[in-house]
């Protein structure tokens, strides 16, 4: 079995208001991913990301691109671990987390 890839992103530009979190939601849930998203108050989101490698790059990959109705001006990358994921609801899935 490979091994657990992490990743948080922040994602600046048009993100808020437009659908950005449950499409996220949807496209790590799709692809297979553990993980949380949620807006933060200085207008960005950020998601927890957690899975094979592959998959995580496709979804650090696809948030660059969004839903048709977002703007993305930027996407900062960090390596993320358990403490982390583990901020989400539950012990595993993908979770949508309150405002920051």
């Amino acid at each position: 079995m490979s091994s657990v890839t992490i990743r948080r992103v922040v994602v600046r530009g048009r993100v808020q208001g437009v659908g950005y979190r449950a499409w996220t939601e949807d496209t790590a849930i799709l692809n297979g991913l553990d993980g949380w998203v949620r807006n933060r108050r200085d207008g960005s989101v950020e998601a927890v990301f957690a899975g094979p490698a592959e998959a995580v790059d496709a979804m650090v990959d696809a948030c660059r691109r969004g839903p048709d109705s977002a703007r993305i001006d930027a996407v900062d990358v960090h390596p993320a671990g358990p403490s982390e994921l583990a901020m989400r609801s539950g012990e595993d899935g993908f979770s949508v987390l309150p405002t920051v």
